[in-house]
């Protein structure tokens, strides 16, 4: 049995790349830190490992000793107080850990790193989709420092790459737009100004499973962005999760000045503390944008890529996980 080692696996994707890992006959290695809660995970059988990030000689003994075929890279952070914080665990952490897959003396198939497609960041005008090759232009210093990881990771020679850039995920166990779910569920729905917007999203499950899917491919030195393959306009979340949640909401725009000064004041509130707010200045940026439409024509042909959920579907299905496990 072929082991794969996935990082981040107890975030909200790990836990569903880990049951797609399974299920495709693999063993698997969750990296965990020693300090994070691992009690959804008991359900599978799995091991466990511990990663020094800092230190390319540590992975690479850790590589050797476990002899992994594949290392599927989702480990990192979607919150942080300054670009260097966002660089150092997204981009210089990826970059160690794929120096030491590439040097360790082990017979490692495929490494997929997962990053996002913020990286790209969203289009200026409504006329045109995000492409695979479209020239990175991010908006925030998280995508940015996602997109510094692929460059840094497209330097090493002769690693078996695959980059899956993933547009919004939502699904069980999300935690960002859950906020948004909560707020329907109550009769509340706030839009950010009244602007024309092209939106997309994809289900856990699927991103998931494409992400699987490359590891078992012949495909390197590829990069794939991921939806569901449809565009919404803004209201398509809102209108779905108030179908899904049987609510009807009071329906409010706030204007976009309006909500920007709370993003900075958001800011200032939490400069000092270790947490970082759900809305900043940074978010603003993406929340705003105009055009995240991307088109997934190449991971569809060459990962044979076929989702399953479009946002309707995928809503009632999250929308029923959350009342089952009390979150709603």
């Amino acid at each position: 049995m072929k082991k794969v080692l996935i990082t981040g696996a107890t975030g909200f994707v790990g836990y569903h790349l880990i049951n797609k890992a399974l299920a495709a006959g693999l063993e698997v290695y969750a990296a965990v830190r020693p300090d994070t809660d691992r009690t959804h995970l008991k359900e599978f059988d799995i091991q466990y490992t511990h990663l020094d990030y800092s230190s390319v000689d540590s992975l690479k003994r850790e590589l050797e000793e476990k002899q992994y075929q594949y290392i599927i890279h989702a480990a990192g952070i979607t919150k942080a107080k300054t670009k260097e914080a966002y660089n150092k665990v997204n981009a210089e952490y990826s970059r160690n850990l794929a120096l030491a897959a590439n040097t360790a003396a082990i017979n490692l198939e495929k490494f997929v790193f997962v990053s996002s497609l913020a990286a790209l960041g969203p289009l200026t005008d409504l006329t045109a989709e995000i492409q695979d090759d479209t020239p990175g232009r991010p908006v925030t210093n998280y995508g940015a420092s996602k997109l510094l990881a692929e460059q840094y990771l497209a330097e090493i020679s002769g690693l078996p790459l695959i980059v899956i850039r993933p547009t919004a995920v939502y699904g069980p166990r999300e935690k960002d737009l859950f906020i948004l779910f909560n707020s329907i569920n109550k009769g509340l729905e706030p839009h950010i100004g009244s602007f024309t917007q092209q939106l997309s999203f994809v289900y856990v499950t699927d991103l998931a499973t494409v992400i699987v899917k490359a590891l078992f491919s012949s495909l390197v030195s590829r990069q794939f962005n991921v939806s569901d393959g449809h565009v919404y306009n803004r209201y398509a979340l809102a209108d779905g999760l108030k179908k899904a949640l049987h609510k009807k909401t009071l329906k409010f725009h706030l204007p976009v000045p309006v909500v920007g000064a709370m993003a900075a004041l958001m800011d200032i509130f939490y400069a000092k503390s270790r947490n970082t707010p759900a809305l900043n200045k940074e978010k603003m940026a993406e929340l705003t944008a105009i055009n995240w439409a991307c088109n997934i024509g190449h991971v569809k042909a060459d990962l044979g890529y076929d989702p399953e959920f479009d946002l309707e579907k995928g809503l009632n299905e999250t929308v029923s996980w959350y009342k089952s496990n009390n979150w709603l």
